[in-house]
């Protein structure tokens, strides 16, 4: 089971390929901004791939909102580093590819898949407080989409700033929210 919504996550280090660097990482590094973790089974994969390429495409994006991106798979800083060396959709990440080869932060994170030694397809949203609000897990076969993925970390942002507002179902920023009362129960 997935570590729980409104928990802090553990602490952690590990080493992470970064911009042509390898980088050390503590839990430290994620307190004080918003983070994804984007967990996934294994390098030189396939649907893996296509998700972390996606999120790529929206990593300048995220960076505006303040968010940092930390992907983790139980592969080796060194194997992130030569598959960003040999593939064109790895190769245009700039995010922080952890390595996980302990399993420690894939099982702080509940998502390591018993006996196979691979982490689930899993995302969690973290506020600066290192508190998870937010966490999807897909099945092996099902890749994940990095619009949605934005739509849920400016959902998230905007509840954060706006103590008594909730967003609904489907929105988006600029959409109208909801402020939770008696006078709302049974009218939506």
């Amino acid at each position: 089971m997935p570590q729980a919504i409104n928990t802090e996550i553990k602490p952690f280090a590990a080493t992470a390929f970064k911009q042509g660097e390898f980088v050390e990482i503590t839990e430290a590094d994620v307190k004080g901004k918003w983070a994804v973790f984007f967990f996934y089974p294994a390098d030189f994969t396939f649907v893996c791939p296509t998700e972390l390429g996606d999120v790529a495409d929206k990593y300048e994006e995220l960076q505006k909102l303040g968010v940092e991106v930390f992907s983790v798979s139980t592969d080796t800083h060194f194997t992130h580093k030569a598959w960003h060396d040999s593939s064109d959709t790895i190769g245009k990440i700039n995010y922080y590819m952890v390595g996980d080869q302990s399993g420690n932060i894939t099982n702080n994170f509940g998502v390591m898949r018993e006996g196979m030694g691979l982490a689930d397809r899993a995302t969690f949203v973290i506020d600066p407080e290192g508190v998870i609000q937010a966490i999807e897990v897909t099945a092996e076969g099902i890749g994940r989409d990095a619009d949605d993925l934005l739509r849920k970390i400016k959902a998230a942002q905007y509840v954060a700033a706006h103590p008594g507002e909730v967003c609904p179902a489907k929105w988006k920023e600029g959409e109208a929210t909801l402020a939770p009362s008696l006078d709302l129960v049974g009218k939506i």
